[in-house]
């Protein structure tokens, strides 16, 4: 049965997706249940920054009342983008680009994604996040509800169920036969810890926001964050155990940063300061991406949103869409007669959406990290 407060709502996954459903729903005095397999909210990293465009981001922000409140903390100056010649590591000009290489001017401020999250989690009524919860699967209870299965035996009954759990996706299956397939393009993630500091010259090279050099089918990029941090990213295309294939032990930093620096040999010695003087290990980041165009048969009672629905290149867009899918289904749920009719209609939007999306983040990293066949 429904509740006083409308249908009954279990979002699975506290990512920045489902909290600004659970957001957008409670403004409009919806009741939600958010359900996360993490311990606390703290548990772990959250990653780098994001930048929050006004078409996408924004737009659910505003619907969820915490665009004021974002600005404030978000970073404009964060948004300055510099390319360089990997050799030289002089300003390229380019399309969308100045004389000194820095992309042009823009509305899309950056923001450290765990205080995005932070915005989100306090906008919400207490206890409407359920940490230590993890779901490990669903059934149809016939009657077009569905029970989600919790690892510690408990169940949750629910009208509608939304999985909102990233790219490896527990509720994923009971839509679609789709699993992530690996690009062949891997990220190597490091970093460098209180750069103004620490590491002036480096910190200069960056700038406020992101420095990119790429060239050959490979990159480098560093990125401010908010707290004095530049995160580092070593792309290429490899196979996904590449380092068994070289011969490198997953937990000898040493070794990495040896064939790393191997990989990108003849480069600026300043630019490959940023993996000799690191602060932290190397961490891979291989890129999965869901089938282009993702989609489904629409199923009474569930759906997906974010990552879950359309993972994609991590090059600017997966974020901002998960907040915009949030914050368009809780209107629909609002707006629609029914669960059924809510969620159609916005499947009917966001799945077209984002297969455009999807095309234009492939089209991206294949230009920034091309095919070797190309």
């Amino acid at each position: 049965m429904r509740s006083q407060h409308g249908p009954r709502v279990a979002v699975v996954g506290a990512g920045l997706g489902g909290l600004a459903l659970a957001r957008v729903l409670q403004l409009h005095g919806r009741s939600v249940t958010v359900l996360e397999r993490e311990p606390a909210r703290g548990a772990r990293p959250q990653g780098g920054s994001l930048d929050i465009h006004p078409d996408t981001g924004q737009t659910a922000l505003r619907a969820a009342g915490l665009l004021d409140r974002f600005r404030a903390l978000s970073r404009p100056e964060g948004q300055e983008w510099r390319r360089v010649d990997p050799v030289t590591a002089l300003p390229l000009p380019g399309p969308g680009h100045d004389e000194e290489g820095q992309r042009e001017p823009g509305d899309s401020p950056e923001i450290d994604r765990g205080q995005l999250r932070g915005l989100l989690l306090e906008s919400l009524t207490e206890g409407t996040v359920r940490w230590d919860s993890a779901v490990t699967g669903a059934t149809p209870l016939g009657d077009g509800t569905w029970r989600l299965h919790l690892a510690d035996g408990g169940t949750e009954d629910a009208d509608l169920v939304v999985g909102a759990d990233g790219a490896w996706s527990r509720l994923r299956p009971a839509l679609s036969d789709a699993v992530p397939g690996y690009t062949g393009v891997t990220f190597v993630e490091t970093g460098l810890d209180d750069c103004d500091i620490r590491h002036p010259a480096l910190a200069r090279t960056v700038g406020a926001g992101t420095l990119l050099a790429a060239s050959d089918g490979k990159a480098l990029l560093a990125q401010r964050n908010g707290d004095g941090h530049i995160r580092v990213y070593a792309a290429f295309r490899a196979p996904r155990d590449w380092r068994s294939a070289a011969g490198v032990r997953a937990d000898d930093a040493a070794a990495v940063r040896a064939r790393l620096l191997k990989h990108f040999d003849g480069w600026d010695e300043g630019l490959l300061r940023l993996l000799r003087e690191n602060d932290s290990g190397f961490v891979d980041r291989p890129v999965f991406v869901l089938p282009v165009p993702h989609t489904w048969e629409h199923v009474p009672g569930i759906t997906l949103l974010g990552d879950a629905a359309h993972l994609m290149p991590p090059v600017g867009l997966g974020a901002n869409l998960a907040m915009l899918d949030g914050a368009d289904l809780a209107h629909a749920l609002v707006r629609e007669p029914g669960v059924a009719e809510a969620v159609r209609a916005y499947e009917d939007r966001m799945l077209p959406r984002s297969a455009r999306a999807a095309r234009e983040c492939l089209d991206t990293l294949d230009h920034l990290i091309p095919p070797t066949d190309s």
